[in-house]
């Protein structure tokens, strides 16, 4: 498991991520009623924010809004990503007006596989992960896909990292167990799994990259 962020780190990115996902300006009980925290923790918080430039306070609402600080802090990731080859988005938008569904870019952080870019579903039945997520790479489709480009020996490497920081017997890599959705996806140039985020959900990965188009299993025919 990724280890345990700092709790005050955590709630700073929190507050921004609940920012994005209302789209409004947020009072301080709107933070407390959904994380939890403590409405002193939390001013502190806030307060800080506003200090340093991220955050807005409106005195006569109540209410805290970020600045286009914060807008401009992720301006030049894209293209240190993708640079001016903008053909895995084009590909990834391709996918997305033809199927409707979920896509995603993964990246190999390690031992884990990251969401690095998302297009959302467009269908009634949908679901998303939010970009940063991190799965395991040898318990996910976007992972196993991966692995499929390594070599044999590199992923026995990999394993033996895996399993040298899990102290639970019971989540332990079996190695030939990995190694039937390595070969498939090698053999068949792409992967579909389902109920390896939770239950409910599915993936096609293609290879070589770690793309991937996201279901909900009612979306899928049982033939598949």
């Amino acid at each position: 498991m990724p280890e345990s962020p700092i709790k005050t780190s955590k709630r700073v990115f929190e507050i921004f991520e609940a920012f994005e996902s209302v789209r409004r300006p947020m009072a301080l009980k709107d933070f407390t009623q959904r994380f939890g925290y403590p409405p002193s923790s939390a001013s502190a918080i806030l307060k800080s924010l506003v200090s340093l430039g991220y955050l807005d306070y409106d005195r006569f609402s109540r209410t805290y809004m970020p600045t286009m600080r914060i807008a401009s802090l992720g301006n030049w990731v894209q293209p240190a990503l993708f640079g001016r080859n903008e053909e895995v988005l084009r590909l990834m938008q391709q996918l997305s007006e033809e199927f409707g569904e979920c896509v995603t870019l993964s990246a190999q952080s390690d031992l884990y596989v990251q969401y690095v870019y998302l297009i959302p579903s467009r269908l009634p039945i949908w679901y998303s992960v939010p970009i940063g997520t991190t799965r395991p790479i040898a318990r996910s489709g976007s992972g196993w896909i991966m692995l499929g480009a390594r070599t044999n020996a590199e992923i026995d490497d990999l394993v033996h990292r895996i399993n040298f920081h899990e102290p639970d017997p019971a989540q332990k890599v079996n190695l030939a167990e990995l190694m039937v959705h390595v070969e498939q996806g090698r053999r068949d140039g792409y992967l579909f799994n389902k109920h390896t985020l939770e239950p409910g959900d599915a993936a096609r990965d293609p290879a070589p990259i770690g793309r991937a188009i996201s279901h909900t299993c009612k979306c899928i025919p049982k033939a598949s």
